[in-house]
This record gives structure tokens, C-alpha cells and sequence, in this order.
């Protein structure tokens, strides 16, 4: 649970479950809201080719759960988050997640990097996911077709280890949590190559 102390004034998940649906992506971080519009389509495409990927790895080996945007991992009655994408493995998932929301933070994260959310997901979500013992935290951005991976290099600490994997260089996604996947960066960003190069 988020040891920071709350704004004067927050939000809380009370507020974000009153809200009318518009469609949008709302989360809290220390009490402050943050509305997200929808992703465009190099997202979209790059998110689920990886869900896949995952999910499939997933299934076979009956590890975990991995779930995709929206769902809400309600860290605090002020911190709410909602990933692109997220892993639980099996014993966790069914400690932490209901019907609703997770309620611990998740074994993986993943984020899908765009103009809108890139400062926020490099900087105050990485915070709050390193603090809330996520173990590993992918930031993948389409623009640059790379993957930037955090990991920590034992529990309770810091994010210390980072992996900078890019199409270009032939990069080979690889997990500790995913034994044996391996997900090309030239496979996953193949359909959104021509739709991020369109939008240039």
C-alpha cells in the first residue's frame, strides 16, 4: 500500500466510480486525477499482438493471468491506475484480483508509450510502480519501435536493472516470469510499422 500521503483535496476511487462513462481513461495518482483519451492505432495494434504473445505463453504453461486496458489496479483509495496491459502470476492473481479491480500491484506492468502518456509513464506511474513492488516494468514505444525493460535484481529494491532491446538492433524479448518466450521486436511491431510512419 502507497505510503505517500494524499493531496489536499484528492480524489479518491469513490470519485473516479461516480463518474458518468465517457470512455476515457481515468486514473489517480496520489490524488490527483489524469484522463487519458483513447489510444490511437499503432497502439492498439502493438498492444495486442504483445497480449497475445503473453497470453498464449500464459495459457500453455498455466502460470498466471494476464489481463489488458481497461482495468482498474487499485493501489490506494487515491492511487488508481489502469495499465495497458498487466500480469499476475497464479497464486497472486487469485489473492488480488476480484470481479472489479486488482487490488495489489501486479507481478508485471506494461505501458504503451504516446505523446500523451510518455512524460507520465516515465516518470510519476515508473515511481509508483517501483514503490508498489511491481517486479518488472515494460515501456513500449512505437515511435522508436524499442522496449525499454526495468526489472529489480531482488525484492523490495529499487529498479536497477534496465534493458534497452530495439527492432533495429534485433532485439529478442525475454522474461524471468515468462520462462522460455521470446517475442521478436520485429514481430511485435510489424502492423503498426506502417501506421506509425503514416502519422509522421
Amino acid at each position: 500500500m502507497s505510503s505517500t500521503q494524499p493531496a489536499r483535496h484528492a480524489w479518491t476511487y469513490s470519485d473516479l466510480v461516480a463518474l458518468p462513462d465517457d470512455q476515457l481513461r481515468h486514473e489517480l495518482i496520489d490524488g490527483e486525477h489524469f484522463v487519458t483519451p483513447s489510444p490511437n492505432l499503432a497502439h492498439q495494434l502493438v498492444l495486442g499482438t504483445l497480449f497475445i504473445a503473453l497470453s498464449r505463453h500464459v495459457a500453455r504453461h498455466r502460470t498466471g493471468e494476464v489481463l489488458v486496458a481497461p482495468f482498474d489496479v487499485k493501489l490506494s483509495a487515491w492511487t488508481v491506475l489502469v495499465p495497458d496491459l498487466l500480469y499476475f502470476a497464479a497464486g497472486r492473481f487469485e489473492q488480488a484480483v476480484n470481479q472489479k479491480r486488482a487490488t495489489a500491484a501486479p507481478d508485471l506492468v506494461v505501458e504503451i508509450l504516446s505523446p500523451g502518456t510518455r512524460r507520465r509513464d516515465l516518470g510519476r506511474k515508473r515511481a509508483v510502480y517501483e514503490r508498489e513492488g511491481v517486479q518488472e516494468y515494460w515501456l513500449v514505444d512505437p515511435a522508436s519501435e524499442s522496449i525499454t525493460v526495468l526489472r529489480r535484481s531482488r525484492e523490495g529494491a529499487a529498479f536497477t536493472h534496465q534493458t534497452v532491446l530495439t527492432r533495429a538492433g534485433r532485439g529478442v524479448l525475454e522474461s524471468a516470469l515468462f520462462p522460455g518466450l521470446r517475442v521478436k521486436l520485429r514481430d511485435l511491431f510489424r502492423r503498426a510499422r506502417g501506421v506509425v510512419r503514416r502519422s509522421q
